[in-house]
Protein backbone atom coordinates (compact mmCIF):
# COMPACT_ATOMS: atom_id res chain seq x y z
CA UNK A 1 0.00 0.00 0.00
CA UNK A 2 1.27 3.52 -0.68
CA UNK A 3 -0.24 6.88 -0.04
CA UNK A 4 0.06 9.69 2.44
CA UNK A 5 -1.98 9.60 5.25
CA UNK A 6 -3.32 12.73 6.87
CA UNK A 7 -4.19 13.61 10.80
CA UNK A 8 -8.05 12.85 10.23
CA UNK A 9 -7.51 9.43 8.85
CA UNK A 10 -7.94 10.72 4.79
CA UNK A 11 -5.88 9.44 2.55
CA UNK A 12 -3.79 11.82 0.09
CA UNK A 13 -2.51 11.33 -3.62
CA UNK A 14 1.20 10.48 -3.87
CA UNK A 15 3.39 11.32 -7.27
CA UNK A 16 4.71 8.59 -9.32
CA UNK A 17 1.56 5.78 -8.91
CA UNK A 18 1.98 4.20 -12.19
CA UNK A 19 5.38 3.66 -11.57
CA UNK A 20 4.87 2.42 -8.27
CA UNK A 21 2.49 0.26 -9.41
CA UNK A 22 4.17 -1.20 -12.95
CA UNK A 23 7.28 -1.87 -10.11
CA UNK A 24 4.83 -3.74 -7.42
CA UNK A 25 3.70 -6.08 -10.57
CA UNK A 26 7.50 -6.56 -11.49
CA UNK A 27 7.86 -7.76 -7.95
CA UNK A 28 4.99 -10.16 -7.78
CA UNK A 29 2.29 -8.22 -5.90
CA UNK A 30 -1.13 -9.11 -6.22
CA UNK A 31 -2.96 -6.27 -5.01
CA UNK A 32 -1.91 -2.29 -4.78
CA UNK A 33 -3.97 -0.32 -2.06
CA UNK A 34 -3.75 3.18 -2.74
CA UNK A 35 -5.86 7.04 -2.59
CA UNK A 36 -8.78 7.81 -4.52
CA UNK A 37 -7.64 9.74 -6.19
CA UNK A 38 -4.41 7.61 -7.25
CA UNK A 39 -6.77 4.80 -8.20
CA UNK A 40 -7.54 5.19 -12.33
CA UNK A 41 -3.43 6.61 -12.57
CA UNK A 42 -2.60 2.98 -10.72
CA UNK A 43 -5.65 1.10 -12.46
CA UNK A 44 -4.39 1.04 -15.79
CA UNK A 45 -2.07 -1.62 -15.10
CA UNK A 46 -3.33 -5.07 -15.67
CA UNK A 47 -2.64 -8.45 -13.73
CA UNK A 48 -2.45 -6.27 -10.38
CA UNK A 49 -5.49 -5.67 -8.26
CA UNK A 50 -5.98 -1.71 -7.41
CA UNK A 51 -7.80 -0.69 -4.37
CA UNK A 52 -8.34 3.14 -4.06
CA UNK A 53 -9.38 3.92 -0.48
CA UNK A 54 -10.89 7.58 0.60
CA UNK A 55 -9.82 7.21 4.29
CA UNK A 56 -7.77 4.86 6.68
CA UNK A 57 -11.00 3.06 7.87
CA UNK A 58 -11.76 1.90 4.69
CA UNK A 59 -7.96 -0.43 4.06
CA UNK A 60 -8.78 -1.56 7.94
CA UNK A 61 -12.25 -2.82 6.79
CA UNK A 62 -10.21 -4.44 3.60
CA UNK A 63 -7.67 -5.91 5.33
CA UNK A 64 -10.09 -7.50 7.70
CA UNK A 65 -11.81 -9.23 5.10
CA UNK A 66 -15.05 -6.37 4.80
CA UNK A 67 -15.90 -5.92 0.83
CA UNK A 68 -15.90 -2.12 0.97
CA UNK A 69 -13.35 -1.65 -1.74
CA UNK A 70 -13.94 -2.99 -5.43
CA UNK A 71 -10.59 -3.21 -7.31
CA UNK A 72 -10.31 -1.12 -10.31
CA UNK A 73 -12.00 -2.18 -13.26
CA UNK A 74 -9.99 -0.19 -16.14
CA UNK A 75 -9.50 -1.30 -20.01
CA UNK A 76 -6.54 0.04 -20.52
CA UNK A 77 -6.52 -0.77 -24.10
CA UNK A 78 -9.99 -0.39 -24.91
CA UNK A 79 -9.53 3.44 -23.19
CA UNK A 80 -6.33 3.89 -25.02
CA UNK A 81 -8.03 3.60 -28.72
CA UNK A 82 -10.64 5.48 -28.04
CA UNK A 83 -8.94 8.62 -26.83
CA UNK A 84 -6.85 8.74 -29.77
CA UNK A 85 -7.54 11.36 -32.30
CA UNK A 86 -5.07 13.87 -34.69
CA UNK A 87 -4.40 17.06 -33.06
CA UNK A 88 -6.06 19.91 -33.75
CA UNK A 89 -3.88 22.07 -35.68
CA UNK A 90 -3.41 21.38 -39.16
CA UNK A 91 -0.90 21.83 -42.09
CA UNK A 92 -3.86 22.59 -44.41
CA UNK A 93 -3.81 25.99 -42.41
CA UNK A 94 -0.83 27.31 -43.93
CA UNK A 95 -0.41 28.63 -46.92
CA UNK A 96 2.48 28.05 -49.49
CA UNK A 97 5.92 27.22 -47.38
CA UNK A 98 5.98 23.89 -49.16
CA UNK A 99 9.36 23.34 -49.35
CA UNK A 100 9.27 23.91 -45.30
CA UNK A 101 6.38 21.46 -44.66
CA UNK A 102 8.48 18.84 -47.30
CA UNK A 103 11.21 18.95 -44.26
CA UNK A 104 8.97 19.10 -41.92
CA UNK A 105 7.49 15.76 -43.33
CA UNK A 106 10.73 14.00 -43.66
CA UNK A 107 11.90 14.97 -40.29
CA UNK A 108 8.69 13.67 -38.77
CA UNK A 109 8.97 9.85 -41.09
CA UNK A 110 12.57 10.03 -39.79
CA UNK A 111 12.26 11.58 -36.18
CA UNK A 112 14.55 14.12 -36.97
CA UNK A 113 15.62 17.48 -34.93
CA UNK A 114 14.80 20.59 -37.13
CA UNK A 115 15.87 24.31 -37.20
CA UNK A 116 13.94 26.70 -38.53
CA UNK A 117 15.88 30.29 -39.82
CA UNK A 118 13.51 33.35 -40.51
CA UNK A 119 12.74 36.54 -40.35
CA UNK A 120 9.97 37.53 -37.56
CA UNK A 121 6.60 36.23 -38.93
CA UNK A 122 7.23 34.07 -41.24
CA UNK A 123 5.30 31.23 -39.80
CA UNK A 124 7.85 29.21 -37.91
CA UNK A 125 6.12 28.95 -34.84
CA UNK A 126 2.69 27.84 -36.49
CA UNK A 127 4.48 25.52 -38.56
CA UNK A 128 6.21 24.29 -35.25
CA UNK A 129 2.96 23.96 -33.39
CA UNK A 130 1.82 21.63 -36.32
CA UNK A 131 4.38 18.94 -36.16
CA UNK A 132 2.22 16.90 -33.86
CA UNK A 133 -0.37 16.87 -35.92
CA UNK A 134 1.50 14.54 -38.62
CA UNK A 135 3.64 12.23 -35.49
CA UNK A 136 2.55 8.89 -36.00
CA UNK A 137 0.26 8.03 -32.94
CA UNK A 138 1.63 6.87 -29.53
CA UNK A 139 1.98 3.20 -28.89
CA UNK A 140 0.79 1.74 -25.60
CA UNK A 141 3.64 1.08 -24.52
CA UNK A 142 5.00 4.80 -25.31
CA UNK A 143 1.89 6.20 -23.56
CA UNK A 144 3.01 4.16 -20.85
CA UNK A 145 6.65 5.41 -20.55
CA UNK A 146 4.98 8.98 -20.89
CA UNK A 147 2.41 8.98 -18.24
CA UNK A 148 4.99 7.72 -15.92
CA UNK A 149 7.13 10.40 -16.35
CA UNK A 150 4.46 12.82 -16.21
CA UNK A 151 2.96 10.46 -12.94
CA UNK A 152 6.15 11.22 -11.28
CA UNK A 153 6.62 14.86 -12.35
CA UNK A 154 2.64 15.05 -10.18
CA UNK A 155 1.43 16.27 -13.54
CA UNK A 156 -1.29 13.32 -14.35
CA UNK A 157 -3.72 15.05 -11.62
CA UNK A 158 -4.60 17.90 -14.05
CA UNK A 159 -4.61 15.70 -17.07
CA UNK A 160 -7.05 13.25 -15.27
CA UNK A 161 -9.26 16.39 -14.32
CA UNK A 162 -9.66 17.88 -17.77
CA UNK A 163 -9.79 14.85 -19.90
CA UNK A 164 -10.71 11.97 -17.80
CA UNK A 165 -7.94 10.17 -18.90
CA UNK A 166 -5.91 6.97 -17.56
CA UNK A 167 -3.06 7.39 -19.64
CA UNK A 168 -1.32 10.62 -21.63
CA UNK A 169 -2.37 9.07 -25.28
CA UNK A 170 -0.90 12.37 -27.30
CA UNK A 171 2.43 12.91 -28.19
CA UNK A 172 3.77 15.77 -25.38
CA UNK A 173 4.53 19.06 -26.82
CA UNK A 174 6.56 21.02 -24.40
CA UNK A 175 7.48 24.60 -25.16
CA UNK A 176 9.97 26.22 -22.59
CA UNK A 177 10.75 29.92 -22.59
CA UNK A 178 14.40 30.89 -23.61
CA UNK A 179 14.47 32.06 -19.81
CA UNK A 180 14.40 28.58 -18.11
CA UNK A 181 17.02 27.37 -16.02
CA UNK A 182 19.49 24.66 -16.21
CA UNK A 183 17.58 22.29 -13.75
CA UNK A 184 14.07 22.43 -15.23
CA UNK A 185 15.02 21.92 -18.88
CA UNK A 186 17.11 18.82 -18.05
CA UNK A 187 15.86 17.24 -14.23
CA UNK A 188 17.11 17.48 -11.05
CA UNK A 189 16.72 19.46 -7.76
CA UNK A 190 17.35 18.62 -4.43
CA UNK A 191 14.16 16.54 -5.17
CA UNK A 192 15.11 15.45 -8.15
CA UNK A 193 12.34 15.77 -10.90
CA UNK A 194 12.22 15.16 -14.44
CA UNK A 195 12.64 18.74 -16.59
CA UNK A 196 11.28 19.62 -19.99
CA UNK A 197 13.32 17.18 -21.96
CA UNK A 198 11.96 14.03 -20.33
CA UNK A 199 8.54 15.63 -20.41
CA UNK A 200 8.73 15.53 -24.15
CA UNK A 201 9.94 12.16 -23.84
CA UNK A 202 8.22 10.57 -26.99
CA UNK A 203 7.07 13.63 -28.26
CA UNK A 204 8.51 17.33 -29.30
CA UNK A 205 10.47 20.09 -27.56
CA UNK A 206 10.31 23.04 -29.07
CA UNK A 207 12.70 26.27 -28.46
CA UNK A 208 11.65 29.39 -30.18
CA UNK A 209 13.89 32.09 -30.35
CA UNK A 210 17.18 29.87 -29.52
CA UNK A 211 20.02 32.10 -29.50
CA UNK A 212 18.07 33.66 -26.76
CA UNK A 213 18.50 30.50 -24.42
CA UNK A 214 21.58 31.04 -22.04
CA UNK A 215 24.50 29.25 -23.79
CA UNK A 216 25.00 26.93 -21.06
CA UNK A 217 21.64 25.72 -20.85
CA UNK A 218 21.99 25.15 -24.51
CA UNK A 219 24.83 23.20 -24.38
CA UNK A 220 23.56 20.98 -21.37
CA UNK A 221 21.25 19.77 -24.41
CA UNK A 222 24.35 17.71 -26.25
CA UNK A 223 24.59 14.80 -24.04
CA UNK A 224 20.83 14.03 -24.22
CA UNK A 225 20.20 14.60 -28.36
CA UNK A 226 22.91 11.63 -28.36
CA UNK A 227 22.32 9.12 -26.28
CA UNK A 228 18.29 9.63 -25.59
CA UNK A 229 18.85 9.69 -21.76
CA UNK A 230 19.65 12.08 -19.05
CA UNK A 231 21.42 11.08 -15.77
CA UNK A 232 20.94 13.33 -12.47
CA UNK A 233 23.37 12.56 -10.11
CA UNK A 234 23.51 14.01 -5.93
CA UNK A 235 25.43 13.07 -3.54
CA UNK A 236 23.36 10.05 -2.04
CA UNK A 237 21.77 8.88 -5.40
CA UNK A 238 21.73 9.41 -9.33
CA UNK A 239 18.70 9.41 -11.25
CA UNK A 240 18.25 7.84 -15.16
CA UNK A 241 15.39 10.17 -16.88
CA UNK A 242 14.53 8.97 -20.50
CA UNK A 243 14.62 11.72 -23.06
CA UNK A 244 14.26 10.75 -26.39
CA UNK A 245 12.65 13.60 -28.32
CA UNK A 246 12.21 15.24 -31.34
CA UNK A 247 13.96 18.52 -30.97
CA UNK A 248 12.07 21.54 -32.89
CA UNK A 249 14.20 24.96 -32.86
CA UNK A 250 13.43 28.53 -34.40
CA UNK A 251 15.44 31.35 -34.68
CA UNK A 252 15.78 34.94 -36.24
CA UNK A 253 19.18 34.93 -39.23
CA UNK A 254 20.49 38.11 -37.35
CA UNK A 255 19.50 40.26 -34.30
CA UNK A 256 17.35 42.82 -36.38
CA UNK A 257 15.38 39.70 -37.60
CA UNK A 258 15.64 40.74 -41.58
CA UNK A 259 18.96 38.94 -42.95
CA UNK A 260 18.40 37.38 -45.98
CA UNK A 261 14.55 38.80 -46.12
CA UNK A 262 14.01 40.35 -49.52
CA UNK A 263 11.40 42.56 -48.23
CA UNK A 264 13.40 44.19 -45.73
CA UNK A 265 16.48 45.94 -45.39
CA UNK A 266 18.49 44.46 -42.77
CA UNK A 267 20.66 46.63 -40.61
CA UNK A 268 23.39 44.03 -39.52
CA UNK A 269 26.51 43.64 -40.13
CA UNK A 270 28.32 40.75 -41.51
CA UNK A 271 30.04 40.11 -37.80
CA UNK A 272 27.06 41.00 -35.97
CA UNK A 273 25.10 38.30 -38.15
CA UNK A 274 27.92 35.66 -37.54
CA UNK A 275 28.14 36.55 -34.16
CA UNK A 276 24.05 35.24 -33.84
CA UNK A 277 24.53 32.45 -35.33
CA UNK A 278 27.33 31.28 -32.93
CA UNK A 279 25.64 31.39 -30.51
CA UNK A 280 24.83 28.35 -31.20
CA UNK A 281 27.81 26.24 -30.75
CA UNK A 282 28.61 23.74 -33.53
CA UNK A 283 28.43 20.57 -31.96
CA UNK A 284 24.94 21.48 -30.94
CA UNK A 285 23.83 22.91 -34.48
CA UNK A 286 25.41 19.36 -35.92
CA UNK A 287 23.25 16.95 -33.84
CA UNK A 288 20.33 18.98 -35.43
CA UNK A 289 19.75 16.86 -38.83
CA UNK A 290 17.46 19.51 -40.66
CA UNK A 291 18.42 22.95 -40.73
CA UNK A 292 15.80 25.20 -43.11
CA UNK A 293 15.85 28.66 -44.17
CA UNK A 294 12.45 29.82 -44.09
CA UNK A 295 10.98 33.22 -45.60
CA UNK A 296 7.95 34.67 -45.35
CA UNK A 297 5.15 34.65 -48.29
CA UNK A 298 3.60 38.01 -48.74
CA UNK A 299 0.26 39.05 -48.15
CA UNK A 300 -0.98 39.71 -52.02
CA UNK A 301 0.11 35.80 -52.25
CA UNK A 302 -1.26 34.75 -49.26
CA UNK A 303 -4.68 35.52 -50.82
CA UNK A 304 -3.87 33.43 -54.19
CA UNK A 305 -2.92 30.55 -52.45
CA UNK A 306 -4.71 27.50 -51.43
CA UNK A 307 -5.27 25.53 -48.27
CA UNK A 308 -2.27 23.40 -48.04
CA UNK A 309 -2.13 19.71 -48.39
CA UNK A 310 -3.67 18.36 -44.97
CA UNK A 311 -2.01 16.89 -41.90
CA UNK A 312 -4.12 13.50 -42.23
CA UNK A 313 -2.32 12.73 -46.03
CA UNK A 314 1.19 13.68 -44.45
CA UNK A 315 0.61 11.45 -41.21
CA UNK A 316 -0.20 8.69 -44.08
CA UNK A 317 2.96 8.75 -45.80
CA UNK A 318 5.21 9.73 -42.66
CA UNK A 319 3.31 6.12 -40.87
CA UNK A 320 3.92 3.94 -44.20
CA UNK A 321 8.14 5.02 -43.89
CA UNK A 322 7.83 4.31 -40.15
CA UNK A 323 6.52 0.90 -40.96
CA UNK A 324 9.26 0.33 -43.02
CA UNK A 325 12.00 1.58 -40.17
CA UNK A 326 9.99 -0.50 -37.60
CA UNK A 327 10.53 -3.65 -39.94
CA UNK A 328 14.28 -3.05 -40.58
CA UNK A 329 15.64 -2.43 -36.95
CA UNK A 330 13.28 -5.56 -35.76
CA UNK A 331 16.25 -8.02 -35.40
CA UNK A 332 18.40 -5.49 -33.96
CA UNK A 333 16.42 -4.56 -31.39
CA UNK A 334 15.23 -8.10 -30.73
CA UNK A 335 18.83 -8.83 -29.91
CA UNK A 336 19.00 -6.02 -27.57
CA UNK A 337 15.12 -5.95 -26.08
CA UNK A 338 14.36 -4.87 -23.49
CA UNK A 339 17.15 -2.33 -23.66
CA UNK A 340 16.58 1.33 -23.49
CA UNK A 341 18.82 1.92 -26.78
CA UNK A 342 16.08 0.55 -29.28
CA UNK A 343 16.08 1.82 -32.39
CA UNK A 344 12.54 2.94 -34.12
CA UNK A 345 13.31 5.21 -36.49
CA UNK A 346 16.31 6.42 -38.81
CA UNK A 347 17.36 9.62 -36.71
CA UNK A 348 18.51 6.68 -33.74
CA UNK A 349 20.69 4.88 -35.79
CA UNK A 350 24.16 4.04 -34.28
CA UNK A 351 27.39 4.96 -36.92
CA UNK A 352 27.19 1.13 -37.46
CA UNK A 353 24.12 0.59 -38.35
CA UNK A 354 24.74 4.08 -40.99
CA UNK A 355 27.08 1.45 -42.59
CA UNK A 356 25.15 -0.70 -42.54
CA UNK A 357 21.71 0.58 -43.90
CA UNK A 358 22.84 4.01 -45.66
CA UNK A 359 24.81 2.30 -48.09
CA UNK A 360 25.50 4.70 -51.46
CA UNK A 361 26.73 4.03 -55.17
CA UNK A 362 29.44 5.57 -56.73
CA UNK A 363 27.16 8.68 -58.03
CA UNK A 364 26.61 9.47 -54.23
CA UNK A 365 29.51 8.73 -52.82
CA UNK A 366 30.92 11.66 -55.46
CA UNK A 367 28.05 13.93 -55.10
CA UNK A 368 28.61 13.52 -51.06
CA UNK A 369 32.31 14.32 -51.57
CA UNK A 370 31.97 17.83 -53.70
CA UNK A 371 29.33 18.77 -51.12
CA UNK A 372 31.44 18.11 -48.04
CA UNK A 373 34.34 19.66 -50.10
CA UNK A 374 33.54 22.22 -52.66
CA UNK A 375 30.14 23.82 -50.79
CA UNK A 376 32.18 24.57 -47.81
CA UNK A 377 30.26 22.61 -45.26
CA UNK A 378 31.71 24.65 -42.44
CA UNK A 379 34.13 22.12 -39.99
CA UNK A 380 35.85 24.10 -37.77
CA UNK A 381 39.70 23.14 -37.29
CA UNK A 382 39.09 22.11 -33.57
CA UNK A 383 36.64 19.77 -34.11
CA UNK A 384 37.85 18.63 -37.80
CA UNK A 385 37.24 14.97 -37.07
CA UNK A 386 34.40 14.86 -34.78
CA UNK A 387 31.79 17.53 -36.91
CA UNK A 388 33.16 16.08 -40.31
CA UNK A 389 32.10 12.36 -39.27
CA UNK A 390 29.01 13.49 -37.63
CA UNK A 391 27.24 16.23 -40.23
CA UNK A 392 28.80 12.60 -43.00
CA UNK A 393 26.26 10.53 -40.70
CA UNK A 394 23.58 12.98 -40.41
CA UNK A 395 23.44 13.46 -44.28
CA UNK A 396 23.12 9.75 -45.03
CA UNK A 397 20.56 9.33 -41.92
CA UNK A 398 18.29 12.13 -43.61
CA UNK A 399 18.69 10.60 -47.15
CA UNK A 400 17.76 7.28 -45.83
CA UNK A 401 14.39 8.76 -44.59
CA UNK A 402 13.76 10.36 -47.77
CA UNK A 403 13.93 6.79 -49.50
CA UNK A 404 11.83 5.55 -47.02
CA UNK A 405 9.45 7.98 -47.99
CA UNK A 406 9.93 7.69 -51.67
CA UNK A 407 9.66 3.80 -50.69
CA UNK A 408 12.81 3.05 -52.51
CA UNK A 409 15.43 0.36 -51.04
CA UNK A 410 18.24 2.32 -52.42
CA UNK A 411 19.88 5.78 -51.91
CA UNK A 412 19.34 7.34 -54.76
CA UNK A 413 20.99 10.81 -56.41
CA UNK A 414 18.34 12.66 -55.88
CA UNK A 415 17.66 11.76 -52.17
CA UNK A 416 21.35 12.68 -50.88
CA UNK A 417 20.45 15.82 -52.98
CA UNK A 418 17.33 16.75 -51.29
CA UNK A 419 18.95 15.75 -47.72
CA UNK A 420 22.34 18.58 -48.42
CA UNK A 421 20.22 20.85 -48.94
CA UNK A 422 18.87 20.64 -45.24
CA UNK A 423 22.40 21.49 -44.19
CA UNK A 424 21.97 25.32 -44.70
CA UNK A 425 23.65 26.59 -41.78
CA UNK A 426 26.73 24.63 -42.48
CA UNK A 427 27.47 26.75 -45.48
CA UNK A 428 30.41 29.26 -44.79
CA UNK A 429 28.94 31.99 -46.87
CA UNK A 430 26.13 32.67 -43.78
CA UNK A 431 26.17 36.15 -42.94
CA UNK A 432 28.86 37.21 -46.02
Amino acid sequence: MVGELGLDGSLRPVLGALSIAIEARKRGFDALIVPKANEREAGVVNRLKVYGARHLSEVIDLLNGKPSLQPADIDTRGEFLAAQNVPDNDFRDVRGQENVKRAFEVAAAGGHNIILVGSPGCGKSMMAKRLPSILPPLTLEEALETTKIHSVAGLMKSVLTTHNETLIVQRPFRAPHHTITDVALIGGGSNPHPGEISLAHNGVLFMDELPEFKKNTLEVLRQPLEDRHITVARSKLAIDYPASFMLVAAMNPCPCGHYGDPTHTCTCTPTQVHKYKDKISGPLLDRIDIQCEIQAVPYSKLKELDAGESSAAIRERVIRARKIQEERFSSYNGQNAPSTNAVHCNAQMTPKMVRQYCQIDAEGDKLLSFAMEKMGLEIPKEWIMGLSARAYDRILKVARTIADLDNSENILAQHLMEAISYRQLDKQSWGD
